[in-house]
């Protein structure tokens, strides 16, 4: 009887061509959101991508930032996420549900969920295995978009 494709047989060990992981637990990255990590360096030793899960709470943003040398494509899930980007985050976009996202290396970028109700859950793969290491915080801008919504910043 030949081997059934759906069955896993292979080995499981650190040399394995092929792997399947699940998303790891959550974690406070330094850009202010929660993410599972699941293919990175060190889930799987992966040297030139990984892929997580990133969860922006409803209503929450993340903090300015850019991936020096490293390009990133998300995937939208569920919910409902803005992104100001640029330079000065001059230029925005929104992405729902089936969208993807690419941002280029090195461009400043400020995510924020636009509910108030629903959290907005996406898949990031970057060509960075590390997840955190490319991670370049922008604290100058910070305040641009403050509320995240492109309304003015009130000083709070």
């Amino acid at each position: 009887m030949p081997p059934d494709p759906l069955l896993d047989e292979s080995p499981a060990g650190p040399d394995s061509a092929c792997r399947v992981v699940q998303a790891g637990a959550g974690f406070r990255g330094r850009q202010g959101l929660t993410y599972k990590p699941a293919v990175s360096a060190e889930s799987v030793g992966a040297r030139s991508l990984h892929m997580q899960v990133v969860t922006i709470p409803p209503g929450a943003r993340g903090k300015a930032h850019k991936h020096e040398d490293h390009e990133t494509a998300i995937h939208v899930l569920s919910g409902l996420s803005g992104t100001w980007f640029g330079e000065r985050l001059e230029s925005h976009l929104i992405a729902g549900p089936g969208d993807f996202l690419y941002i280029p290396a090195g461009v400043p970028h400020l995510p924020y969920n636009l509910s108030d109700t629903e959290p907005c859950v996406a898949i990031v793969a970057r060509t960075d295995p590390n997840e955190q290491e490319s991670v370049v915080l922008l604290p100058e801008l910070d305040e641009i978009h403050a509320r995240g919504d492109g309304a003015p910043s009130t000083g709070s």
